[in-house]
């Protein structure tokens, strides 16, 4: 017996000195990431002042409004004008610079703060997470609360699949009452909208909807076979995701623009449906294929470390391992790319609402810089520059009610702002290097940004990412 209680003790001391490393760990990275917190900006504490000398690009229309001033109180435009009083507040000379809305990322995978700097630093200020878990919610609560200076931050539910569909990433639905009990749920918890995911049948989405609508959640839906692609329609559908989804589902991955045109009848009739395309994330596959030292390439030090581990090198092992099998797979995948910008070109032409997303934070799809690559490829499909801006600006402000403050330079509107160099309608890739970004109203210095890079660049937190997604295997599943 002694030796048995011995071994007890020993056994108990050894868990309890693991969980003190645990804990540790976790502890540690907060004070790593502890440069994004207001009280350590001192340059980002005022959301009071006028911004002179600044040519205005509102976004309510194609056009710039030159030699202008936008004066900023408590985070909000409170005038836009030439003639501006400057009410004894400090000034910020744009030295005749463009001043633009922030940018929208409509669907990333946030895994921990570094990213948070990485879309500011690429001029994101807002941003729609789309796979919610319980550190998302405290993420979310530091934002509100103002302690982070960070991208407006909005996350969606725990993913929602059918029986079928397993994986650890997944919340597998059986019965509609369990879908209801998960929607009550989250809405108690604080997540902003529910995600619905691939393998869902009919009966659960039925449940979901209905339940989301009671609890007044909207719902973003990742298209799922289990029901036809129109069914996605439904006016209680906030967001469509993944243009790559035209080809997978209703298509049959058939190149047929035929029955393309069929879909986009369908987006035309229903004018509140709205696709997010995720373009960036589908030609990465292509990018994987060409390149075969892309794993060691210094741009994926961006990468979280736990999902360049896990998942980077996941994704690019089957697609290569695919090519070593089938020698036309590169070719198909940029054959099915080009048809993606062909989607994008005919829901442009016909009107249809499309937000800009990048599905990053993912395999090789970099958190912030993923953004600059896929308003390139709206451009790519035929679109002006003005509407390539529009789908990362004020598009979005017609989906959520959460967004409605967002996306123009207007009275009253939300002061998430870039100071550029240049005129994106003439340059897109100005919105690349921004000489300020403003959040709420709280200004963040080009140094500011470097740094935010470089955090994220050189961070080392596979334990703690991988801690904080063992918290939501026990939580959600």
């Amino acid at each position: 017996m002694k030796i048995l209680k011995k071994a007890l003790l020993g056994l108990g001391g050894l868990i309890v000195l693991i969980l003190i490393a645990l804990i540790s760990i976790l502890i540690v990275d907060s004070y790593q990431t502890s440069f994004l917190k207001l009280k350590n900006q001192p340059a980002a504490g005022l959301n009071n002042y006028m911004i002179r000398n600044v040519n205005i690009i509102p976004m309510t229309a194609d056009t710039v409004i030159l030699n202008s001033s936008v004066t900023i109180k408590n985070g909000l435009i409170s005038s836009i004008g030439d003639t501006l009083n400057r009410e004894n507040l400090a000034e910020i000379d744009g030295k005749g610079g463009f001043l633009s809305p922030g940018l929208t990322d409509m669907h990333v995978h946030v895994w921990d703060k570094y990213e948070l700097g990485l879309y500011l630093a690429n001029g994101v200020t807002a941003v729609r997470n789309l796979w919610g878990q319980p550190m998302h919610l405290r993420i979310k609560k530091e934002v509100m609360e103002g302690q982070l200076i960070a991208p407006l931050f909005f996350t969606s539910s725990p993913k929602l699949t059918g029986p079928q569909f397993i994986g650890d990433d997944n919340v597998n639905l059986v019965a509609p009452e369990e879908a209801k009990e998960k929607i009550i749920n989250y809405k108690d918890r604080g997540y902003d909208f529910v995600k619905t995911y691939y393998g869902l049948t009919e009966e659960l989405f039925e449940a979901i909807l209905k339940q989301a609508d009671i609890s007044k959640m909207d719902v973003v839906a990742h298209p799922t076979p289990e029901v036809s692609y129109d069914y996605h329609f439904n006016s209680l559908i906030t967001t469509i995701e993944h243009a790559e989804e035209f080809v997978q589902q209703p298509l049959n991955y058939q190149l047929d623009t035929a029955k393309l045109n069929e879909i986009i009848n369908g987006y035309v009739a229903n004018p509140h449906a709205t696709l997010s395309p995720t373009l960036i994330v589908y030609y990465n596959i292509y990018n994987m294929l060409q390149n075969e030292n892309i794993l060691t390439s210094e741009e994926l030090d961006y990468i979280n470390p736990l999902i360049h581990a896990i998942d980077s090198e996941a994704q690019f092992d089957r697609w290569n391992s695919t090519k070593q099998e089938d020698s036309t797979v590169t070719k198909r995948i940029k054959d099915q790319h080009d048809f993606h910008l062909l989607i994008i070109k005919k829901l442009y032409e016909n009107g249809v609402n499309i937000v800009c997303g990048t599905d990053a934070g993912i395999g090789i799809t970099l958190p912030g810089f993923s953004i600059h690559q896929e308003l390139e490829f709206y451009k790519e499909a035929g679109m002006s520059n003005y509407e390539v801006l529009k789908t990362a600006t004020i598009n979005p402000s017609k989906t959520h009610a959460f967004l409605t403050e967002l996306g123009s330079i207007e009275n009253g509107k939300v002061a998430n702002l870039l100071l550029l160099e240049e005129n994106p309608l003439d340059d897109l890739k100005t919105l690349q290097k921004p000489n300020m970004v403003f959040v709420k109203g709280r200004k963040i210095n080009p140094e500011q940004l470097s740094l935010f890079k470089e955090k994220a660049k050189n961070r080392n937190n596979l334990i703690a990412t991988a801690l904080r997604y063992a918290e939501y295997l026990i939580v959600e599943r």
